[in-house]
């Protein structure tokens, strides 16, 4: 992530307003602009052709749609920070869940507040999505954090995850949905189970106990598990 870099588009009707941007841009080394559009017909193309845009700087009061009015359209949205010459949209930007709401004209030490928010807010939710998984079961799909998961169990050509509030039964093996897991700390000690080792309490016998499950130690896993927990 320390090497992150924010895909942009500037949306704006306004020659020199885009100038702007694009010089501010241009000093600051993790921002990239992928397009620079002229209305939210021209935006909503490059959003098309490019999916992987990270953050859009977006006019307000433009001919045809408003930028406000654009944004609601948007389904799976990227970041947004508003720049607008009209503070009386503010209440309706942060309705949107804007970063930030910049009024023209700007200074560079504002517009790089806003951008550092924005970096920021990009790496807290990249980190959450790579601490979690997401499961589909009964047609829901539910995201999951990792360090919630207590117990991964099989079941037939399912598998039960098993948290301390409720269990998730999706369509897996054991084997397959371990492999897709990214952390580390889930071990199996079963060929029916497999814990997460940062929530065993305690091992006694061939049973281990976290705060909610009560799982066995298979033979054949038992050596491996122990010295996995060392």
């Amino acid at each position: 992530m320390a090497n992150k870099v924010l895909t942009c588009l500037i949306v704006d009707d306004e020659p020199a307003a885009q100038a702007v941007l694009k010089h501010f841009i241009s000093m600051i080394d993790f921002v990239q602009i992928t397009s620079v559009c002229s209305n939210t017909k021209q935006a909503q193309v490059a959003l098309n052709e490019h999916n992987d845009i990270d953050l859009i700087f977006l006019d307000i009061n433009m001919p045809k749609q408003s930028g406000l009015d654009f944004y609601k359209s948007l389904e799976n949205a990227p970041a947004v920070i508003f720049t607008t010459a009209y503070p009386q949209f503010a209440v309706d930007a942060f309705d949107l869940t804007a970063v930030d709401y910049l009024l023209k004209p700007i200074a560079f030490e504002r517009f790089l507040n806003a951008v550092n928010k924005a970096y920021q807010q990009l790496i807290n939710f990249e980190n959450e999505v790579s601490n979690s998984i997401l499961v589909k079961s009964n047609k829901v799909l539910h995201q999951i954090n990792l360090s919630d998961i207590h117990v991964i169990e099989a079941f037939g050509d399912y598998v039960k995850i098993h948290t301390e509030t409720k269990t998730i039964v999706t369509n897996s093996t054991l084997t397959n949905f371990l492999n897709e897991l990214t952390a580390s700390n889930f071990i199996r000690c079963h060929k029916s189970f497999a814990v997460n080792k940062n929530l065993v309490n305690v091992v006694e016998g061939n049973t281990i106990y976290t705060k909610t499950q009560q799982v066995p130690i298979g033979q054949k896993y038992k050596a491996t598990f122990l010295e996995y927990l060392k």
